[in-house]
């Protein structure tokens, strides 16, 4: 299907005088019409009313407008493809205006629709398991507590905490492997 440069004035003017023979009745014009300006005027549509089946009707009624109106095509107050834009544009604007408000979904559905929020017993209990971490925590020598925390709170590799503590890799491991020995037997009793 051939595509209208608008850049090609020749192109433009072809259009122009294509829109001046639908105006007489002219099929085959009106027919070389919509061959040159449909891709365009959809993509128009389509952008307006974002529903291609939507698009496709304007595109329709546009093409039916221009069967009828194309005696009001006035080449000296703009070309043939700003007219037909506009006229998409308009068509497709007025489409969308048209169209009942969408209704706000149905609401009946949300008792079906589960639940993960905890609920306030697990809130509770887990508030309670991060009192009894905090308090066995507190009982580990500060250099472990502060190792064990920034490595599973913030996630901070081995690797790294050896370097930002300037200790051996070896060291830190086993600070923290010792320091987790110790929460565990903390946690169980």
């Amino acid at each position: 299907m051939p595509e209208l440069d608008t850049a090609d004035s020749g192109a433009a003017r072809r259009l122009d005088d294509l829109l001046g023979r639908v105006a007489a009745g002219d099929r085959q014009a009106f027919e070389s019409v919509y061959q040159l300006a449909s891709g365009r005027l959809f993509a128009i549509c389509l952008h307006v009313l974002r529903d291609r089946s939507d698009a496709e009707e304007v595109l329709q009624d546009v093409f039916t407008r221009v069967w009828h109106k194309a005696a009001q095509f006035d080449r000296a107050k703009a070309g043939a493809m700003t007219w037909l834009s506009m006229m998409a544009r308009n068509r497709a604007i007025d489409r969308l205006r048209a169209a009942p408000p969408r209704p706000l979904d149905d609401l009946s559905v949300a008792d079906e629709i589960p639940d993960f929020a905890p609920q306030p017993a697990q809130v509770a209990e887990q508030a309670s398991d991060r009192q009894r971490l905090d308090g066995c925590l507190d009982t580990l020598e500060p250099r472990r507590r502060s190792l064990i925390r920034l490595a599973f709170l913030e996630g901070a590799s081995y690797e790294e905490l050896a370097r930002r503590i300037g200790s051996p890799l070896g060291s830190v491991k086993s600070w923290i492997r010792r320091g987790l020995g110790q929460l565990r037997v903390c946690l169980e009793q």
